[in-house]
């Protein structure tokens, strides 16, 4: 016997299934003060949050094969440059939301997913509009342009009033600024004719006017993280770190010159802009303290990551045909580049201590 739907039965489970995602929540392990409501996590700008939007593109920052996702659900390698969860979803996990943040390109993306949160970003871009282009990955203002389709689907599922209260009331995390310095400026040497200071300035320029951008259509609560101590990471003490691979502290020095001037130019805008909580969150201090007192985490190796020797390799230098520790939770570092989820984890339980609040 075969069954029929009728268009009314249709439309009855379509809206069930949208109230159903309104309405489910996991299990929070931060408490909400009961007038706030946070219904969707949303990120922007590079592999620190990519959850595979580099997956389709031509280009070799890319992750979406083995041994990436290691400890992905049963080890799926989703396009995350990690061997488990990234920030943004270890973010929608503690706010009770939703497991993890799927990318906005993902080809098996469900309509729900929209209602609790998406990702954005890709590998490898960053604040200067030439890192994406010599990356060949998104823009910053192709992740715009996303967004802005994003809120028309939205209006198409919800109503321009219920998308007005998601927009206005979601987390928004945008990381970046670790590949302008690191392969932009320092390897590359792409950019010549600045000097750190005049580099540093074009940067925080650009990440202002983009949460500028995100704040005009309708974002309120945004966290933005400073960039990280990237002279530390396994890679770049290769490259630059001496035969001892030191720290390079070049390039940690021109990401605190970054930082200073990014949380002044976000604190203006801050100032600036109406029912609008802006944070800087220093993510270099606390990523630092992991790196200088790992064993004090509960961490073993911090010099270089779980993927082959962890000094160089990194995308599709980390590929099926190395070996991979047999206890990443014992690493800081999952690839020469990126934390594992054990530190990913310690650094967002850090930075939740100390500016949750101020998102509220």
């Amino acid at each position: 016997m075969q069954l029929t739907t009728s268009p009314m039965t249709c439309s009855f489970l379509i809206h069930f299934f949208v109230l159903f995602t309104l309405c489910f929540k996991a299990k929070a392990l931060i408490k909400l003060p009961p007038n706030v409501t946070i219904p969707a996590v949303i990120a922007f700008g590079d592999s620190i949050v990519d959850s595979g939007n580099n997956n389709h593109l031509k280009t070799l920052v890319k992750c979406n094969f083995p041994p990436y996702g290691k400890d992905f659900q049963g080890g799926v390698p989703t396009g995350r440059f990690c061997n488990g969860k990234i920030p943004s979803d270890i973010l929608a996990e503690e706010l009770g939301i939703k497991g993890y943040v799927p990318a906005y390109l993902d080809p098996n993306l469900k309509s729900t997913d929209l209602l609790t949160g998406v990702g954005f970003a890709s590998g490898a871009s960053g604040y200067d509009p030439l890192t994406p282009k010599i990356a060949s990955v998104i823009p910053l203002s192709s992740q715009l342009d996303m967004f802005k389709e994003y809120i028309g689907k939205l209006k198409n599922m919800v109503g321009e009033e219920r998308t007005n209260f998601i927009l206005s009331n979601s987390l928004f995390v945008l990381v970046g600024g670790s590949d302008d310095i690191a392969n932009t400026y320092f390897i590359a040497h792409a950019r010549l004719q600045y000097d750190i200071p005049a580099y540093t300035d074009l940067m925080s320029n650009s990440a202002t006017n983009f949460v500028q951008e995100i704040y005009n259509l309708g974002a309120r609560r945004i966290a933005v993280l400073g960039a990280p101590p990237i002279g530390c990471v396994p890679s770049q003490r290769t490259l630059a770190g001496g035969i001892v691979r030191e720290c390079a502290e070049k390039y940690n020095d021109a990401a605190k010159l970054f930082n200073i001037k990014l949380s002044n130019e976000l604190d203006s805008l801050s100032h600036n802009s109406p029912n609008s909580k802006i944070v800087y969150i220093d993510a270099y201090t606390p990523l630092l303290d992991i790196i200088l007192n790992y064993q004090k985490y509960g961490f073993k190796v911090v010099d270089r990551g779980c993927c082959g020797t962890g000094k160089l390799e990194v995308a599709v230098l980390c590929n099926p045909f190395d070996t991979t520790c047999s206890d990443a939770s014992e690493y800081v570092f999952w690839d020469s580049y990126h934390p594992t989820e054990g530190a990913y984890r310690k650094l967002v339980d850090a930075i939740l201590q100390k500016y949750f609040t101020r998102l509220l």
